[in-house]
Protein backbone atom coordinates (compact mmCIF):
# COMPACT_ATOMS: atom_id res chain seq x y z
CA UNK A 1 0.00 0.00 0.00
CA UNK A 2 1.13 3.71 -1.15
CA UNK A 3 -0.10 6.86 -1.05
CA UNK A 4 -0.89 7.99 -4.56
CA UNK A 5 -2.32 11.15 -5.97
CA UNK A 6 -4.59 10.92 -9.10
CA UNK A 7 -5.99 13.60 -11.75
CA UNK A 8 -9.68 12.51 -12.46
CA UNK A 9 -12.09 14.47 -14.33
CA UNK A 10 -9.99 17.89 -13.41
CA UNK A 11 -9.61 16.96 -9.62
CA UNK A 12 -7.01 15.91 -7.77
CA UNK A 13 -7.71 12.64 -5.65
CA UNK A 14 -5.29 11.83 -2.50
CA UNK A 15 -6.03 7.96 -1.77
CA UNK A 16 -3.73 4.72 -0.10
CA UNK A 17 -3.80 1.72 -2.37
CA UNK A 18 -1.68 -1.28 -4.50
CA UNK A 19 0.22 0.43 -6.92
CA UNK A 20 -0.91 -2.73 -8.59
CA UNK A 21 -4.84 -2.25 -8.11
CA UNK A 22 -6.81 -2.03 -11.51
CA UNK A 23 -7.26 1.71 -12.09
CA UNK A 24 -11.40 0.80 -12.44
CA UNK A 25 -11.42 -0.73 -8.71
CA UNK A 26 -9.97 2.36 -7.71
CA UNK A 27 -12.69 4.12 -9.34
CA UNK A 28 -15.18 2.18 -8.20
CA UNK A 29 -14.72 0.92 -5.33
CA UNK A 30 -12.54 4.15 -3.80
CA UNK A 31 -13.74 7.08 -5.15
CA UNK A 32 -17.21 6.11 -6.24
CA UNK A 33 -17.04 7.08 -9.77
CA UNK A 34 -19.00 4.04 -10.93
CA UNK A 35 -19.58 5.45 -14.75
CA UNK A 36 -16.93 2.76 -16.11
CA UNK A 37 -17.90 -0.69 -15.74
CA UNK A 38 -16.61 -4.20 -14.82
CA UNK A 39 -17.44 -6.02 -18.23
CA UNK A 40 -14.58 -8.53 -19.35
CA UNK A 41 -11.62 -8.13 -17.05
CA UNK A 42 -9.37 -8.45 -20.23
CA UNK A 43 -9.93 -4.90 -21.84
CA UNK A 44 -11.79 -6.55 -24.51
CA UNK A 45 -15.43 -5.63 -24.45
CA UNK A 46 -14.64 -1.70 -23.11
CA UNK A 47 -16.97 -1.30 -20.97
CA UNK A 48 -14.12 -0.25 -18.63
CA UNK A 49 -13.03 2.85 -21.01
CA UNK A 50 -11.72 5.80 -19.97
CA UNK A 51 -8.99 8.66 -21.07
CA UNK A 52 -5.68 9.11 -20.27
CA UNK A 53 -4.26 11.87 -21.32
CA UNK A 54 -6.80 12.37 -23.47
CA UNK A 55 -6.56 8.61 -25.04
CA UNK A 56 -8.92 6.06 -24.63
CA UNK A 57 -7.33 3.18 -22.51
CA UNK A 58 -9.44 0.01 -20.99
CA UNK A 59 -9.54 0.85 -16.65
CA UNK A 60 -9.33 -2.57 -15.92
CA UNK A 61 -5.83 -3.44 -17.66
CA UNK A 62 -4.52 -0.47 -16.19
CA UNK A 63 -2.69 -0.67 -12.90
CA UNK A 64 -2.54 2.61 -10.72
CA UNK A 65 1.15 2.62 -10.73
CA UNK A 66 0.74 3.63 -14.66
CA UNK A 67 -1.58 6.35 -14.26
CA UNK A 68 1.02 8.87 -12.19
CA UNK A 69 0.93 12.40 -13.57
CA UNK A 70 -1.40 11.50 -16.27
CA UNK A 71 -4.78 13.37 -16.75
CA UNK A 72 -7.53 10.98 -16.20
CA UNK A 73 -11.01 11.47 -17.73
CA UNK A 74 -14.18 9.12 -16.96
CA UNK A 75 -17.82 9.80 -18.40
CA UNK A 76 -18.87 11.88 -15.29
CA UNK A 77 -16.30 14.10 -16.33
CA UNK A 78 -16.93 15.36 -20.17
CA UNK A 79 -20.36 17.47 -19.41
CA UNK A 80 -19.45 21.17 -18.39
CA UNK A 81 -21.76 21.57 -15.64
CA UNK A 82 -25.14 21.11 -16.83
CA UNK A 83 -24.30 20.74 -20.76
CA UNK A 84 -23.09 17.40 -21.97
CA UNK A 85 -20.46 16.78 -24.05
CA UNK A 86 -21.26 17.12 -27.75
CA UNK A 87 -21.16 12.95 -27.48
CA UNK A 88 -23.52 12.63 -25.27
CA UNK A 89 -26.01 14.60 -26.52
CA UNK A 90 -25.61 12.76 -29.57
CA UNK A 91 -25.64 9.84 -27.74
CA UNK A 92 -29.24 10.95 -26.37
CA UNK A 93 -30.49 12.51 -29.46
CA UNK A 94 -29.49 9.11 -31.62
CA UNK A 95 -30.92 6.66 -29.14
CA UNK A 96 -27.33 5.10 -29.46
CA UNK A 97 -28.24 3.05 -26.09
CA UNK A 98 -30.65 0.18 -25.26
CA UNK A 99 -29.17 -1.13 -21.62
CA UNK A 100 -26.89 1.50 -21.67
CA UNK A 101 -23.94 -1.02 -20.13
CA UNK A 102 -21.53 -0.27 -23.10
CA UNK A 103 -22.45 3.52 -23.49
CA UNK A 104 -20.22 4.85 -20.83
CA UNK A 105 -17.36 3.19 -22.66
CA UNK A 106 -18.93 3.50 -25.92
CA UNK A 107 -18.79 7.17 -25.58
CA UNK A 108 -15.41 7.52 -24.43
CA UNK A 109 -13.67 5.39 -26.94
CA UNK A 110 -16.28 8.39 -29.34
CA UNK A 111 -14.18 11.28 -27.74
CA UNK A 112 -10.75 9.89 -28.31
CA UNK A 113 -11.27 9.64 -31.72
CA UNK A 114 -12.73 13.00 -32.29
CA UNK A 115 -10.16 14.11 -30.25
CA UNK A 116 -7.83 12.87 -32.93
CA UNK A 117 -10.01 13.19 -35.71
CA UNK A 118 -13.20 15.50 -36.47
CA UNK A 119 -14.18 13.83 -39.69
CA UNK A 120 -14.14 10.94 -39.16
CA UNK A 121 -15.08 8.55 -41.67
CA UNK A 122 -17.51 5.22 -41.34
CA UNK A 123 -14.48 2.97 -41.51
CA UNK A 124 -12.25 5.18 -39.29
CA UNK A 125 -15.23 5.12 -36.55
CA UNK A 126 -15.48 1.16 -36.90
CA UNK A 127 -11.78 1.03 -36.49
CA UNK A 128 -11.73 3.48 -33.61
CA UNK A 129 -14.31 1.61 -31.98
CA UNK A 130 -13.35 -1.90 -32.28
CA UNK A 131 -13.00 -3.81 -28.82
CA UNK A 132 -16.68 -1.62 -27.94
CA UNK A 133 -18.98 -4.45 -27.13
CA UNK A 134 -22.58 -3.15 -27.23
CA UNK A 135 -24.70 -6.61 -26.43
CA UNK A 136 -27.89 -4.60 -27.71
CA UNK A 137 -26.79 -4.21 -31.30
CA UNK A 138 -27.28 -0.62 -31.24
CA UNK A 139 -24.39 0.10 -33.77
CA UNK A 140 -25.93 2.06 -36.49
CA UNK A 141 -27.65 4.58 -34.01
CA UNK A 142 -23.77 4.21 -32.31
CA UNK A 143 -22.26 5.29 -35.95
CA UNK A 144 -24.94 8.16 -36.47
CA UNK A 145 -24.70 9.61 -32.64
CA UNK A 146 -20.66 9.82 -33.14
CA UNK A 147 -21.09 11.62 -37.03
CA UNK A 148 -23.50 13.62 -35.17
CA UNK A 149 -20.84 14.78 -32.59
CA UNK A 150 -18.63 15.49 -35.00
CA UNK A 151 -20.44 17.76 -37.36
CA UNK A 152 -21.23 19.34 -34.23
CA UNK A 153 -17.39 19.51 -33.02
CA UNK A 154 -16.56 20.68 -36.47
CA UNK A 155 -18.60 23.96 -36.09
CA UNK A 156 -16.56 24.43 -32.95
CA UNK A 157 -19.15 24.18 -30.29
CA UNK A 158 -18.08 22.81 -27.33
Amino acid sequence: MSETSLHINGREYQLTADRQTSLLAVLREFLDLTGSKYGCGEGQCGACTVLIDGKARRSCLLPLSATEGKQITTIEGLAKGEQLHPVQQAFLDEGAMQCAYCTSGMIISAVSLLNANRNPSDEEILTAMQGNICRCGTYPRILAAIHKAAGVLQRGQP
